[in-house]
């Protein structure tokens, strides 16, 4: 979170939004064109959810609005240090306006960030030349990983169509614990209680 605040605090300087676009792509794990899809109703307080619906992108006659990747909703939990940046961008608005607008009132893309900010000189100075803004995403759901949110669960939050794919934000050392969890939660589904509940004794105690 250090790094991140420094790294929003540095775009920040250029404009508030830029630095807003940095706290939601790493603490959602969205791609750019989903932060630039989302609008104030995504954001639900009461489930402590933002539910990430659509993309934008830009098109030769304005924005293009069109499905998630996936062409499903994701819902991705509220993380503390995202909340009050939640609370400045939806005070006041309603629930169609878009979240996040640039200087000049439109969507941000990953190209306006980018040369807006001299991104690729910020990271520099931060001892992360390598970090595009996509890997705000790759970071956000690294670190979600390393929190201990189980695999199946983080692939429902990236919107995977494959757990291998969400196996790969995991650290290689703790990938033998992400098929641990996968067999665990095989064994304690219907299916699998099923399946135990034929080969154990009667008398085996435990709940």
């Amino acid at each position: 979170m250090k790094t991140l605040n420094r790294l929003a605090g540095a775009c920040g300087k250029v404009h508030q939004s830029y630095s807003d676009f940095v706290m939601l792509a790493a603490l959602l794990a969205a791609r750019s064109s989903e932060v630039s899809g989302l609008q104030v109703g995504d954001v639900d307080y009461g489930k402590n959810l933002v539910v990430i619906r659509r993309q934008v992108f830009p098109g030769k006659g304005g924005p293009v609005t069109k499905p998630t990747k996936s062409r499903k909703e994701r819902r991705v939990p509220i993380l503390e240090p995202l909340r009050p940046v939640l609370e400045r961008l939806t005070d006041g608005k309603e629930p169609e306006d878009s979240l996040l607008v640039g200087p000049k009132g439109g969507n941000l893309t990953t190209a306006t960030v980018r040369d807006a900010t001299n991104w690729d000189g910020i990271v520099a100075k931060l001892g992360l030349p390598d970090l595009t803004r996509h890997g705000l995403r790759h970071t956000g759901a690294t670190r979600m990983a390393d929190a201990g949110i189980p695999l199946h669960v983080l692939q429902d939050i990236l919107g995977h169509a494959s757990m291998e794919t969400t196996r790969g934000y995991l650290h290689p050392d703790d990938r033998h614990l992400a098929s641990a969890a996968e067999q665990a939660n095989a064994f304690l589904s219907t299916a699998g209680q099923r399946k135990n509940a034929r080969r154990s004794s009667p008398a085996t105690g435990g709940l």
